[in-house]
């Protein structure tokens, strides 16, 4: 069993129809209570090597990521992280850094920013992480090879032109959707580490399991961290609602 990844989409601001967003108190009882019982939070590239070391669970280490990457992360989540000694990992919708989320279904009144290249920088200089969740956050499985390769390939380009090469090694699969091709592609493209779903494959690096947090798992630790019954089924529970997200590539298409 790898190191246990959390997935994290939007923390507080407007409600909206879907599951995604998280409450801010939620999310600060979380991290405080995982903190206070002695978890720690790796970067990327720590997480990188006990993979490719082939470390498993130490029972407190888990890597910490959020997808999307909206603004309202810089003035809620980053700080409190910092203040915690926590750091995170952000899965950039590449085309969109800057901009609102045009890219999604209207689960909200208005459409919500996402975090500007420069707050990208300010963080990335205080030692968090950023990677790529692809350029316009297409349900890749869904696209022909073509049109795969430069969701990926551009997504990764845009960051290492942006940050470095260092940033160029992780790519988070929206709607977790991934399978044998999508994972060929990704390789071709030059990442290193990539992250389907719940389920994942525990010895693929390119296709690692991550566990998302929505708005019901609302205990002090979420429950991608819990070994016992109630995070098997919550895990379960996840895995269920990331293939229902699949209604949201529908309405993306009419």
């Amino acid at each position: 069993m790898v190191i246990p990844a959390l997935c994290y989409h939007r923390i507080g601001g407007p409600l909206e129809l879907g599951v995604t967003r998280v409450g801010r108190s939620v999310f600060e009882r979380q991290m405080r209570a995982l903190a206070g019982t002695g978890w720690r939070s790796l970067t990327l590239t720590q997480f990188a090597d006990r993979v490719q070391r082939g470390v498993g669970v130490s029972g407190n280490e888990f890597l910490l990521t959020f997808d999307d990457g909206y603004a309202s992360l810089a003035d809620v989540a980053y700080p409190l992280l910092a203040d915690l000694g926590f750091t995170a990992t952000t899965f950039l919708i590449t085309d969109f850094v800057g901009k609102t989320n045009a890219w999604d279904a209207r689960y909200t009144w208005r459409r919500l920013p996402h975090l500007s290249w420069e707050q990208v920088e300010r963080w990335r200089a205080r030692g968090f992480d950023f990677a790529s969740h692809t350029a316009t956050h297409a349900r890749l499985t869904w696209l022909n090879d073509a049109r795969a390769q430069d969701e990926l390939g551009r997504s990764r380009r845009t960051l290492v032109e942006r940050l470095g090469e260092a940033v160029g090694q992780g790519v988070a699969y929206p709607f977790g959707a991934a399978d044998a091709r999508v994972v060929g592609l990704a390789r071709q493209a030059g990442y290193g580490l990539g992250f389907g779903g719940v389920r994942g494959d525990h010895g693929d690096p390119l296709l690692l399991p991550r566990v998302p947090t929505y708005v019901w798992d609302a205990g002090d630790i979420p429950f991608g961290l819990r070994d016992d019954g109630l995070g098997a089924l919550g895990r379960f529970v996840a895995h269920v609602a990331n293939r229902c997200a699949v209604g949201t590539s529908l309405l993306k298409t009419v």
